[in-house]
């Protein structure tokens, strides 16, 4: 059974960083685009960060670009997603996503995942 796990949450002052991992299990993940997503309390889950299957091309939201940093080992069949200069309104759960197209390109919608991770608690205090 797929499966994704994320882990590296917690509470940090603004202006801190913060590194999102998520390990993949069950299949090959390694030929899939792989996503980070994120879910504010009221608000609809959006998109945060995307990474092709090779790692070739990566995609972030105007809301994070410059600040975060997604890469992937597909030896290890990981994910992470790096966070700096964080602000209060990163506060979210963040969820980690695979893509169902092999060989495919990020995408920054959530129709083009199909596997889903449980989410991680990142909450950023002022």
């Amino acid at each position: 059974q797929a499966q994704l796990v994320e882990s590296g949450g917690g509470l940090v002052q603004a202006g801190g960083s913060l590194r999102l991992s998520c390990a993949a299990s069950g299949r090959t993940f390694s030929t899939y685009p792989m996503g980070w997503f994120r879910q504010a309390p009221g608000k609809e889950r959006e998109f945060v960060a995307g990474i092709k299957w090779n790692s070739a091309s990566t995609g972030y939201s105007d809301a994070v670009k410059g600040r975060f940093t997604i890469s992937r080992d597909n030896a290890q069949n990981t994910v992470y997603l790096q966070m700096n200069s964080l602000l209060p309104e990163d506060t979210a759960i963040y969820y980690c996503a695979a893509g169902f197209r092999i060989f495919a390109n990020w995408a920054n919608t959530e129709s083009e995942y199909n596997v889903w991770g449980q989410g991680t608690q990142v909450t950023v205090s002022s």
